[in-house]
């Protein structure tokens, strides 16, 4: 069967429920109650499409599915005396999260590289998993990575780093997931050190967020086997 078969056969399948749907809310004699009814079969919709259909649930499939086939590959393998990889890490050292990072953005642009932060330099003052509070603008968010200076496209850094404050580029900048509180569409963004502030008793709300991180433990969050070993020292 060809893929506009296969459509057509989606389409057709979906039209019986759907119709039942409308046929179902429409029927509500109070418009009141028809709207709320309207209101919630919107709601999950959009529920739906946020859980089901969005690039950071299919991003996490695919660092789920990576995960489990280098995990068959291992255990069909069996002892062949070489070191067994540590957790979240293939046989060639490197993670399933990782090589989606390298997907994402080749040039490691935006705190993204997978280029490991060893050693810390004395001039990082912030952490891997802190949560912070941006000085400026107030957002609330969690630091998932950082670059020694500013590395971003010249452009981007042009834009967003006015004549006034082109220091910013040569101070630590900080990739930092957005508390979805504070912005409603998930967001990431990439902040210089002096504009960041930590926040302490404070969780932060993100799809993306257990990607990273495997707990909060009060003060800040633990991060996943795979990114703490390109931040070995935070």
């Amino acid at each position: 069967m060809d893929r506009m078969a296969i459509l057509q056969l989606s389409l057709l399948m979906l039209a019986i429920p759907a119709q039942y749907l409308l046929m179902k809310y429409t029927q509500v004699p109070d418009i009141q109650q028809r709207n709320s009814a309207l209101q919630r079969l919107l709601s999950s919709a959009v529920g739906f499409k946020a859980k089901y259909l969005s690039w950071q649930t299919w991003q996490k499939w695919c660092i789920d599915m990576f995960g489990k086939v280098h995990s068959m590959r291992h255990k069909g393998s069996g002892h062949t005396g070489v070191e067994q990889p540590t957790p979240g890490q293939t046989s060639q050292g490197e993670s399933p999260a990782t090589e989606v990072l390298k997907f994402r953005d080749p040039k490691g642009y935006f705190g993204g590289s997978t280029e490991i932060r060893s050693p810390r330099q004395s001039n990082i003052k912030y952490r891997i998993g802190q949560v912070i509070k941006h000085k400026t603008w107030g957002y609330r968010g969690v630091i998932i990575g950082w670059d020694p200076v500013a590395k971003a496209p010249e452009k981007w850094l042009k834009e967003m780093h006015p004549a006034d404050k082109r220091h910013w580029q040569k101070m630590p900048n900080y990739a930092v997931l957005v508390d979805t509180r504070d912005r409603h569409l998930p967001q990431r963004t990439y902040i210089p050190e002096e504009s960041i502030e930590i926040i302490s008793n404070t969780r932060i709300i993100h799809p993306e967020l257990d990607d990273y991180f495997e707990l909060y433990d009060g003060a800040q969050y633990l991060p996943r086997p795979w990114l703490q070993s390109i931040y070995p020292h935070d």
